[in-house]
């Protein structure tokens, strides 16, 4: 019974499961918000807020870069520690400046959140094993 509440039976390899975690969050991040904001670039662009001195465009593009490519190279396991770190700012900028750290209600950041909450030890740890980088 112990063996099936401890899970025993199942390999132990931490490469394999930061690339399951490189790939949920690499995809989920690059499907579900990069692709669409890529595609419809001058709505999103549009809607972005100026910060840190830069115009809503260079946000927006900011944004784009980080959800598309450094979510591209997550998957890979290619630069991972960098595009970790790119995908936490944006990550950190989303919950604590344009969410304003509001985890319920209509403008809520837990996705954003949540998703720091991946990619931080993604920048620790590296792509693992099963990667490109082969950290």
């Amino acid at each position: 019974m112990l063996k099936l509440l401890h899970l025993s039976f199942l390999p132990k390899s931490a490469s394999f499961g930061l690339l399951i975690l490189r790939l949920s969050v690499g995809l989920s991040m690059l499907l579900l918000h990069g692709r669409g904001k890529l595609m419809n670039f001058s709505a999103t662009a549009a809607k972005f807020p100026a910060l840190f001195g830069l115009s809503s465009s260079v946000n927006a593009g900011l944004a784009v870069f980080a959800e598309v490519v450094c979510s591209a190279l997550l998957i890979l396991g290619l630069f991972t520690r960098f595009a970790s770190l790119m995908l936490a700012i944006t990550m950190s900028t989303a919950f604590f400046i344009v969410h304003k750290m509001a985890l319920t209600g209509e403008h809520s950041g837990e996705l954003a959140l949540v998703s720091l909450f991946a990619y931080v030890p993604l920048l620790f740890t590296g792509a693992g094993k099963s990667s490109v980088d082969r950290s």
